[in-house]
């Protein structure tokens, strides 16, 4: 039951920690100061609906995210919705292969090498099918979690902030940083239906990546407070963070940017291949491979200029959906399987 539970907390986080949340860029863009307290109520209510959408995949035993989308929206909105998912995967995984490009430029890698080794990794993956998809989640993300949360707590505790609990106005900042990644969160969790064994492990999964994305977001903000003034000088906010520190720790650190990179690009890809997967084209890999053939040519519109236009505009657009997911329990009693 926990060794499941860990496993669905590693593909959720795999979900939300891609080259946006990693880097920085996505949480200065929705909180920086006074956000404490929309950082707080963020984590509970991504809790809540992480463990509506896998009591939804779960009681219905699904394997896509439109049966999904009916049960939280209706048919009518949920077509409307199944194509913005369709069009949010889509321009999201520009996004992580862009940054993967970005990242790998400051090793003088050049940007179209990069995006064709991370796109390989990626149909390389679905060659294994979901069994590979999970495998990949339990043995990166330790590492990425571990390996940014050690850097933000070493940057804290060399440079204190406290934050003032009596200043806190951007508390509606949660609501829309949780309708940024709802859609993702539909995608991914709703192909797992008929992976999940019991609803011990959707609580498990859902408790647990609530504290550790809520107490991650909460050092890396508080890092990113500390260092503003210089954020406009850098692509990368987390590359302000490690200036100071030594050569050989941006350098680990940029591979777990690129992990982190990497785990949300194929979260993206399995998404849309299981949305458009069918009994004529059975080959996962296949279908990740087209994906990826049509994304390529949008990844030079640039990884910061992509986020700043795109993110916002999801975080409102989704609002209507979150609040669908946080209202599922009161309309409905959730089914003894």
């Amino acid at each position: 039951m926990w060794r499941a539970g860990c496993k669905w907390i590693f593909l959720i986080m795999g979900t939300m920690i891609g080259a946006g949340y990693a880097s920085g860029r996505e949480l200065w863009q929705f909180f920086g100061e006074e956000s404490g307290l929309a950082i707080f109520l963020f984590s509970i209510i991504f809790a809540i609906s992480c463990n509506v959408i896998m009591q939804i995949s779960y009681r219905y035993r699904t394997n896509q995210f439109y049966p999904v989308l009916i049960e939280l929206i209706g048919k009518r909105w949920a077509a409307a919705y199944d194509v913005l998912i369709v069009f949010y995967l889509f321009t999201t995984t520009v996004i992580m292969i862009a940054g993967g490009g970005a990242t790998l430029e400051m090793w003088h890698v050049p940007y179209w090498w990069g995006i064709g080794a991370l796109s390989a990794f990626i149909v390389f993956v679905f060659s294994r099918g979901l069994n590979g998809l999970l495998s990949i989640n339990s043995f990166v993300m330790p590492i990425l979690m571990i390996g940014l949360a050690g850097v933000l707590l070493t940057f804290v505790l060399r440079h204190p902030g406290v934050t003032d609990w009596h200043l806190q106005h951007n508390w509606p900042a949660a609501f829309t940083f949780t309708a940024l990644n709802i859609l993702p969160l539909v995608a991914v969790l709703s192909t797992i239906g008929k992976e999940i064994k019991s609803k011990k492990e959707i609580y498990i999964a859902s408790v647990g990546s609530g504290f550790l994305l809520g107490g991650l977001s909460f050092i890396y903000n508080e890092s990113l407070i500390q260092v503003s003034g210089l954020l406009s000088s850098y692509e990368i906010p987390l590359f302000a963070i490690l200036k100071d520190f030594p050569y050989t720790m941006l350098f680990l650190m940029s591979i777990v940017l690129l992990i982190a990179i990497y785990t949300t690009a194929v979260s993206g890809i399995l998404g849309l291949t299981a949305r458009f997967h069918t009994e004529k084209v059975q080959s996962l890999w296949k279908l990740a491979a087209c994906w990826l053939l049509l994304m390529i040519p949008f990844t030079k519109l640039g990884f910061s200029t992509l986020i700043a236009v795109l993110y916002p505009m999801y975080g409102i657009v989704n609002l209507f959906l979150v609040t669908a997911v946080l209202l599922y329990p009161f309309r409905n009693r959730y089914k003894s399987s």
